[in-house]
């Protein structure tokens, strides 16, 4: 834990309740896709396939990375957070606004412009007050400038969000295929991937005994990740064709997956070997779903195929994974706080085991296959989406036990506070 400044960690709560967030929305969407057992015959634009979508994008992912970008940028990369005190505003926010997004999809369009009004203010407050730091000179400048960068695409998502919602409600004239292209390719490839990216090039080496990656290659993989994405999404909308977006996200991806894989082929330690192989997993997921993307945007099959292995899989099995580390860590650091000192705090492994951590990646694994299986044979969708909720569930109940053990052992060694030195 070395090169971390503990002492700034933020209040537990305000990271934890967008962690803890994550995996009920896993449930949520194991639910739908088991009660919409049509959704991928219906494409890209049926209204559960963008209700899910959306479920994943902003409930899983959503949820996971903005609270381990409330962790992360006080503890590893020396910035402070502006404004952290509107986190349970942006996290009701969020979450209320995906609600009323898919009820809006399903029952009542006229809740789709008040929902993207709240998820744009979730995201806002959470993006934006951290902005200025992140893009001032000063130390670890690549690691706040790839993480500003993100934001910044970010930004420009919910800009492109806002207008499509704009188009599906009449009031602007623009092409939707267009808008939701470009939205897309800025939120996969420079928020998600290039958040990813940025923070796993301290986060990898920490928790899965890699070599650090090298600042030149480490910046020139950025500049591509963060430059494509916004460069092909203005293309889009100035009319390229759909292979222009699907290019730019293809290739960081697979350079992403290579050196991920790499890295792990020469990892100087071995550790954390369930973290380890759910990365393998999911960043060879996110390299098919590069393919495939590129397949579909030339005219042959695969858009399907592609949304499913990079959103119901290549990413969950990354942020999920991270996300037992994350709330493990955020825990041990509060346990810290609570238990006077001589007592022995335990290890952040004992708080999640590796035992549980090795049944959650096969229970994920599992669901990853019954999604694919079931993109050949629909009947199996009710299965996959009852193997999704039940995945999910084992993970929010894994997040609650570590929660608990921290809290019994604060209460088991209460007394110490009172013992005499």
């Amino acid at each position: 834990m070395t090169g971390l400044a503990l002492t700034r960690a933020p209040p537990a709560p305000r990271p934890l309740r967008f962690l803890l967030s994550a995996p009920l929305w896993g449930v949520v969407a194991g639910a739908m896709l088991a009660a919409w057992p049509d959704a991928f015959a219906g494409g890209r634009w049926s209204p559960a396939a963008v209700a899910l979508v959306h479920v994943f994008t902003l409930g899983v992912l959503g949820n996971a990375m903005l609270g381990s970008l409330l962790q992360f940028l006080p503890v590893a990369a020396a910035t402070a957070v502006p404004a952290a005190r509107l986190a349970p505003l942006a996290h009701g926010a969020l979450n209320l606004g995906l609600v009323l997004f898919v009820v809006a999809l399903h029952r009542d369009p006229a809740l789709l412009w008040p929902a993207s009004l709240l998820l744009a203010v979730a995201l806002l407050c959470v993006g934006v007050p951290p902005l200025p730091a992140l893009l001032r000179a000063g130390a670890q400048r690549l690691l706040r400038g790839g993480i500003g960068l993100a934001i910044g695409s970010l930004l420009a998502t919910v800009a492109l969000g806002m207008l499509a919602a704009a188009v599906l409600g009449g009031h602007a004239p623009l092409p939707l295929d267009r808008l939701v292209d470009a939205h897309a390719t800025l939120g996969l490839g420079g928020w998600m991937l290039g958040l990813l990216a940025s923070v796993g090039s301290v986060t990898v080496p920490m928790f899965q005994g890699t070599a650090a990656v090298p600042p030149r290659a480490l910046a020139a993989w950025l500049a591509g990740a963060l430059a494509l994405p916004a460069l092909a999404a203005v293309a889009r909308l100035c009319g390229a064709p759909a292979l222009v977006p699907a290019l730019a996200l293809a290739l960081p991806a697979l350079a992403f997956a290579g050196t991920l894989l790499w890295l792990h082929g020469h990892a100087p330690h071995r550790r954390n070997p369930s973290l380890v192989r759910a990365w393998r997993a999911g960043s060879i997921a996110l390299a098919g779903a590069g393919i495939a993307a590129v397949a579909a945007a030339g005219g042959g099959p695969g858009a399907m195929l592609a949304g499913i292995l990079a959103l119901g899989i290549g990413l969950p099995l990354l942020v999920n994974a991270m996300l037992l580390e994350i709330v493990a860590f955020i825990t041990w650091i509060a346990l810290r706080g609570r238990c006077p000192r001589g007592v022995r705090i335990p290890a952040v492994g004992r708080l999640v085991t590796d035992a549980e951590k090795h049944a959650l990646l096969r229970a994920h694994l599992a669901t990853a296959g019954l999604l694919l299986a079931a993109l050949a044979w629909p009947p199996l969708v009710r299965v996959a989406g009852l193997a999704m909720t039940l995945a999910y569930a084992a993970s929010t109940a894994c997040l609650l036990r570590c929660l608990w053990r921290a809290h019994r052992f604060a209460l088991e060694h209460a007394h110490a506070r009172e013992t005499p030195p």
